[in-house]
């Protein structure tokens, strides 16, 4: 009777955990309820611990004499990383968030991973079906982490360009039909039958393929593709943990792991779309290398002018929209510019911002910059909301943006990006572009807006440039008093 109670209160634990973690996921998906979002999942996640906790001790201790060593192991270690997630999360700049995210994505599949390697190595897998979804759980897990690491190695500068060898494609098919026959092989030698090499040999080599196959896939990835290679190894670290959650029977697991797999898998097909490619074009195709020549299509010159010039253009115009990128992030310019705009709207200019779904290096970036300053969630609108706009906008303003802005996605069908859904900054009356040089977007591609009759550009640092836009439309407001 102890022990069935005991179960109903582990089951109703994991139960509630599960249903927070989604209600979590919903508040996540506005702004205006992020924050409380986050809250809740972290309560989810908390009781999806302690489920997980009494799930090991509602065995008598005599039969698993290493239980309380475990358990105190378990303890220490949540000790350790907590603290770690803890100060890391709290010190972490802007520009540093999606590496973060990347490597906490990784940290994720390799924890399914191990749980799967314990299962495996230990024969604990009962049945057909449960080694199956346990070796299932392990080569997604293992490959979320290897890929994972090595988009955080390039989103922190320490991997830059992207490595492709001629037969790279071929390699990976290889791996692939390497690791389905070592999987194959361990199911008929779990099962009784003949095996060329020992169980822990296969497990092993298991691993190792995936470990591999996550490295390859990765590398050949520009950069300009990173939000949504972040997007897919979220997804695939969900799936990995659901699939180990239903190996360990774990309902919260099962939920939550599920829930994270789904919405990144959403998540990704809407990033894939709104860059107008597939995923698999994503994986395999590999666009944003630089071309190094402007195109043929692109002719003029930059015309550079003064932040006061823009500055004073903006404060008399009627409308102006504002286009954040990651230079913006760079520069750590939010609350300078959320200071500027205050300005624009007390002498009576509308302002917008306008969102591009891909913008930055992680998805939502642009967004939690903007509320990190504290920006009206009312003033910033999303691409498809805000398109239309830009055709009866008087002012225009890119900062540190440029893929998501380049008129050749519409314009050049030779352009690596020609298809991709863009910010019609090119249609406003005028347009002002804050950027640090005359380089080019992350994925290597000449910006022809920048070259256009109605562009202005504004060399400098983000920060220090809105910083003499504020001066200059306060020196407007000390000259009439």
């Amino acid at each position: 009777m102890l022990i069935s109670i005991s179960q109903a209160v582990i089951a109703l634990t994991g139960f509630v955990a599960a249903l927070l973690l989604m209600y979590g996921l919903k508040r996540m998906s506005s702004p205006a309820t992020a924050a409380s979002g986050i809250r809740v999942a972290g309560i989810g996640m908390l009781g999806a611990v302690v489920a997980a906790f009494l799930y090991g001790v509602r065995v008598e201790p005599a039969a698993q004499p290493h239980l309380w060593t475990n358990l105190g192991l378990a303890i220490v270690a949540m000790a350790v990383g907590g603290s770690i997630a803890w100060w890391s999360g709290k010190t972490v700049k802007m520009t540093a968030m999606p590496q973060m995210v990347a490597i906490y994505n990784g940290m994720g599949g390799g924890a399914a991973a191990a749980i799967a390697a314990v299962e495996l190595f230990g024969g604990r897998a009962n049945g057909t079906i449960q080694l199956i979804v346990t070796l299932f759980g392990a080569v997604i897990g293992a490959l979320s982490l290897s890929g994972s690491l090595i988009a955080w190695a390039k989103l922190d500068g320490i991997l830059n360009a992207p490595l492709q060898f001629r037969g790279q494609q071929w390699l990976n098919v290889v791996i692939v039909a390497v690791a389905f026959a070592i999987g194959a092989a361990i199911v008929v030698s779990v099962a009784g039958g003949p095996s060329l090499l020992a169980l822990p040999v296969l497990i092993s080599l298991l691993f190792l393929c995936a470990i591999v196959f996550g490295i390859m896939l990765t590398l050949p990835i520009g950069g300009a593709d990173m939000p949504v290679v972040i997007s897919i190894y979220n997804a695939a670290t969900g799936i990995a943990v659901g699939l180990e959650g239903y190996v360990l029977q774990n309902p919260a697991l099962m939920i939550a792991g599920m829930v994270v797999g789904t919405a990144g898998s959403l998540l990704t097909l809407l990033m894939a779309r709104a860059m107008n490619r597939s995923v698999f074009n994503v994986l395999f195709k590999h666009f944003g290398a630089a071309k190094g020549q402007k195109p043929s299509t692109i002719t003029g010159e930059e015309k550079p002018v003064q932040a006061s010039d823009a500055a004073i253009d903006m404060r008399y115009a009627k409308s102006v929209i504002i286009v954040p990128g990651y230079g913006l992030a760079v520069s750590q310019g939010q609350q300078k510019l959320y200071d500027f705009v205050k300005l624009l709207v007390a002498a009576g200019v509308s302002v917008k911002f306008a969102i591009h779904p891909v913008a930055g290096r992680m998805p939502g970036q642009m967004d939690v910059l903007l509320a990190e300053a504290g920006v009206p969630y009312d003033m910033i609108v999303q691409m498809a909301d805000i398109n239309d706009q830009f055709a009866t906008t008087d002012v225009a303003l890119v900062i540190g943006a440029n893929d998501v802005v380049n008129p050749a996605a519409r314009t050049d069908k030779t352009s690596p990006i020609y298809g991709m859904p863009i910010l019609n900054v090119d249609q406003a009356k005028k347009a002002y572009v804050v950027k640090r040089g005359q380089g080019k977007g992350y994925s290597g591609v000449v910006n022809g807006l920048f070259y256009a009759p109605d562009t202005f550009m504004v060399y400098g640092d983000a920060a220090a440039v809105l910083g003499q836009m504020i001066e200059a439309v306060k020196g407007l407001g000390a000259a009439a008093a």
